[in-house]
């Protein structure tokens, strides 16, 4: 098996990896300052019932959604990268499968909404969740082919800037009108805006196809083939979301309310992740084109190692001043702290087996799809068996709740060790990203975070954070970085230019839905 070592010079393909990366790791950033504002306002303004019973809701309708785009999110860079066809019409013939599976998923919605509110009584604007169904495929694809053509910045300008700030603000005006749609009603038009902040740079792209016809057999071949993406995206979705859904069997919506929040602030390193799908997806794709597997294993292995290191460093940063965070945005969200820890604990562990997915869906896309499905049942399975032996303890109701975010963990660190293993054996080389300087890393950030727990809350959330993050960052970037690592670091002046074109809104005025 070959490897490459931190010391090796960048490659060109190693510039792109760092490239994206680094553009939507700036979006990341928005994220991080718009997630606390828009759960501020949610937990204080709704209550944790109202946020419980809206999370059960886009639960729902997201999922269709990703069931929706067939797995054209992740796949439609292999299409372009394989086919003769114009790009132009590839990208609409995906837009047309998406539109197709968005009507049947908003139509069965609409006749059964009970679905979406099991635990509830429907008697506001509830029929206008489905709708979005469409407006999130649609912006999912747009912003997968502009990534082919390595456009990052509109995906960042979308999901980061235009998403946060309208379900913000529209949450924040509407709590006085009404608090039993307001969160419904800013949700949708968040979702539209979404869309039209994907549809305009699509269109400069791409522009609309001349002599294109839709093709039904080419059409039904093309969802056919993705199938495997399909139900690989679903289930990575769904990994993060079937914790949710067996809370809301069991528990109230308060509680469902309590750890949705615990569950956003959990889900900030995933994004880090999802940083380098855009491009990673597309390199991956020209490299297995050519035949290259050492380069697509070294790539992998890199981004690996870049993904664990800043997804623990920022679960650190969040999990040790835990109730500071969780206490922003309600004294009565306090109680979720036990279970942000285990999710964030979960997001690290994951982060090999997601990274490894990004090349196992071109390779083993069958393979991958079992795997995850195992680990999709390993963990719906462990957190009722947890939730029911909880409650055989009488142990306290939240504690009981941290049964799905302990079942998550376990079922991760299954799926980390199974993807990469048979990654590593496909490819012929090592793809595990992790290296030990990790661990002096964390330990220097978890010491200087004790350190800060001494500190009033305020002091802690304001002094604890960025000194944890110092403290890991300096200890890795001396011990564990070589030059392949760096790149991540080397900004150009182009780069600078198109994140100045985000037009990024005043800090304070955003914020986030769990994606």
């Amino acid at each position: 098996m070959t490897d490459i070592g931190p010391s090796a010079a960048p490659t060109a393909d190693l510039a792109a990896l760092a490239r994206g990366g680094r553009i939507n790791f700036f979006g990341f950033c928005l994220r991080l300052a718009a997630r606390l504002p828009f759960l501020f306002i949610a937990g204080r303004l709704y209550g944790a019932e109202a946020l419980g019973r809206f999370a059960y809701a886009i639960l729902i309708v997201e999922f269709a959604a990703q069931l929706a785009t067939l797995g054209l999110k992740r796949g439609l860079a292999q299409q372009l990268a394989h086919s003769e066809k114009p790009h132009v019409c590839i990208a609409w013939d995906a837009l047309l499968v998406a539109a197709v599976g968005s009507a049947l998923a908003m139509a069965l919605l609409m006749v059964f909404p009970q679905a979406m509110f099991p635990n509830s009584r429907i008697t506001g604007m509830e029929w206008l969740l489905p709708v979005t169904i469409i407006a999130l495929a649609w912006s999912d694809i747009m912003l997968a082919a502009l990534a082919y053509r390595h456009d990052i910045a509109a995906t960042v300008r979308a999901r980061a800037v235009v998403e946060p700030v309208i379900i913000s603000v529209a949450a924040l005006g509407w709590a006085w009108i009404s608090t039993r749609d307001g969160l419904i009603i800013a949700y949708v038009l968040s979702m539209a805006g979404a869309l039209g902040a994907s549809a305009v740079p699509f269109l400069k792209s791409y522009g609309v196809p001349r002599d294109w016809r839709p093709e039904p057999g080419p059409l039904w071949r093309m969802a056919r083939r993705n199938i495997p993406v399909a139900a690989a995206d679903a289930v990575e979705w769904g990994s993060r979301r079937v914790d949710i859904a067996v809370l809301g069997l069991f528990f109230s919506p308060s509680v469902v309310g309590i750890y949705y929040v615990a569950q956003n602030v959990a889900s900030l390193p995933a994004k880090l992740k999802t940083s380098f799908d855009p491009i990673l997806g597309p390199v991956i794709a020209r490299n297995l084109k050519t035949g290259d597997k050492a380069a697509v294993a070294r790539q992998v292995r890199q981004v690996g190692f870049w993904v664990i290191g800043a997804q623990l460093g920022v679960a650190l940063a969040l999990a040790i001043p835990g109730e500071a965070v969780m206490g922003l945005v309600g004294p009565a969200f306090v109680a979720g702290t036990a279970a942000l820890a285990f999710l964030l604990a979960a997001e690290v562990v994951a982060s090999m087996a997601a990274v490894s997915e990004a090349a196992l869906i071109y390779v083993a896309r069958h393979r991958n799809m079992l795997l995850s499905f195992a680990m999709l049942a390993l963990e719906a399975g462990l957190a009722v068996a947890l939730i029911v032996a909880m409650r055989e303890m009488e142990l306290p109701v939240m504690w009981q709740a941290t049964g799905p975010a302990i079942g998550l963990l376990l079922a991760l660190g299954f799926a980390a060790i199974a993807k990469s293993r048979l990654l590593c054996r496909i490819l012929g080389a090592r793809v595990n990203g992790w290296r030990w300087p990790l661990v002096w890393a964390a330990a220097a950030g978890t010491v200087a975070g004790y350190a800060c727990t001494f500190l009033p809350e305020w002091a802690e959330l304001l002094f604890g954070i960025p000194t944890i993050l110092v403290a890991f960052g300096a200890v890795l970037w001396t011990k564990g970085f070589g030059p392949q690592d760096r790149e991540l670091f080397r900004m150009s002046r182009h780069e600078i230019d198109e994140l100045e074109d985000l037009e990024i809104p005043a800090p304070g005025t955003t914020g986030d839905v769990v994606r």
